[in-house]
């Protein structure tokens, strides 16, 4: 979005087109652009609020009903925090005490919306202008939260007692970014976020691959998943950061929240002879490395060196893995395993990897299925030797 297209959508008729809009059935989007334009809208606003209402659609997976009365650009949203993840990011600020919070890097400014929903003073500050803007209309209802249009850099942290940074780690641009691979590229620079986190308590929203070597030692580092996919890694500092607690994995799901923590990364397990079941931990267990200590509570062992799946003859449940029976151990042969699995009538099948130089959506389209049945198949290496194993779900 650029910043003549805000300041149409901004004016009295383009909120209200947007309303219009976002609330109607626009599958027809042909038709909806000619009903428009025939009413006298501009090609240029029509574009916008139909944008933001795809916007809008999109952002009810991280916003839920929230996002009805919010502005986003298309990097801003796909750059947002989940508020469920936000609101525990607030949660710490609120249960340390901390009053008056500065979001650094606000984005559209899911974080503040958090912090403010908790009556805590926040300031939310992005170096973009359109950015800015759009944070500001979806802060509007909190009486609490303000917006400022500057860089990090230039704010005087002395005005507040926390920091939440959320340092761009993508090119500058509302859409089409790519994302930086370097940190020292990050704005601000990382430099400045861990020199302000020694001086006063600090939280910062990573990308969940960070380098881990770059982690300050007296930082608790928290990777959060949700659903299954890896969200972020939190870094935290301070009054924020909880006593003795250095490494953490937050599973969020349909169950409610799980957390694995530990004071640092968990001893490993051995390697254990392929037992009936397989596990396979969630994203945010192995990036903390608290993998051995999921091992331990299922009673399970490592199923080759250097790959994240577990084995073990007992079938135990954890939120911090998912569980599958082994129904059957195969070479790891193409023409073996299209044989077997059109023997067994699989027409539907999960297909995972790891240790295997293979491309899941490939094979499964090489495999030709047919069927009526389904099944998980895992390519991976068993004791070091290429394996694959038929598998259905605990």
């Amino acid at each position: 979005m650029e910043r003549a297209e805000l300041v149409e959508l901004l004016t009295p008729e383009g909120l209200t087109l947007l309303d219009e809009v976002a609330g109607a059935d626009t599958g027809d989007v042909v038709a909806t652009v000619s009903r428009l334009r025939a009413a006298g809208h501009s090609p240029s606003l029509v574009a916008s609020v139909l944008t933001q209402a795809k916007l809008r659609a999109k952002a009810q997976g991280k916003f839920g009903a929230f996002a009805a009365r919010m502005l986003f650009t298309e990097a801003g949203l796909e750059q947002a925090t989940r508020l469920r993840v936000a609101a525990l990011h607030a949660g710490r600020f609120d249960s340390a005490g901390l009053t008056r919070v500065a979001d650094l890097g606000c984005g559209i400014g899911g974080d503040a919306m958090a912090l403010a929903a908790l009556d805590l003073e926040v300031t939310a500050v992005d170096v973009d202008e359109v950015t800015a803007t759009v944070a500001s209309y979806n802060l509007a209802p909190f009486e609490s939260a303000q917006v400022e249009h500057a860089s990090a850099e230039d704010i005087d942290l002395d005005r507040f007692d926390a920091l939440y940074f959320d340092p761009a780690r993508r090119t500058a641009g509302h859409s089409n970014t790519a994302r930086l691979t370097q940190p020292s590229d990050y704005t601000p620079s990382l430099d400045f976020v861990f020199a302000a986190a020694a001086a006063r308590p600090t939280g910062v929203k990573l990308g969940p691959g960070f380098d881990r070597s770059l982690i300050p030692d007296d930082a608790e580092a928290q990777w959060v998943s949700v659903d299954g996919h890896v969200v972020e890694l939190g870094l935290w500092f301070g009054a924020v950061a909880r006593d003795g607690i250095h490494r953490s994995a937050l599973v969020l799901d349909s169950n409610g929240s799980h957390e694995l923590h530990a004071g640092a990364d968990s001893d490993d397990v051995d390697v254990a002879p392929l037992g009936e079941y397989l596990w396979e931990p969630d994203g945010a267990v192995i990036r903390a490395r608290l993998i051995g200590d999921v091992a331990r509570t299922l009673g399970a062992g490592m199923l080759s060196d250097g790959i994240a799946y577990l084995t073990g003859d007992e079938a135990r449940t954890t939120p911090f893995a998912t569980g599958f029976r082994i129904l059957e151990r195969f070479p790891l042969d193409e023409r073996t395993l299209k044989r077997a699995l059109r023997a067994r009538g699989i027409g539907t099948l999960e297909v995972k990897k790891r240790g295997a130089d293979i491309d899941p959506a490939a094979f499964r389209t090489r495999m030709n299925l047919k069927g009526p049945n389904s099944a998980t198949l895992v390519l991976t290496r068993v004791a070091g030797r290429h394996a694959a194993l038929l598998c259905e779900r605990l």
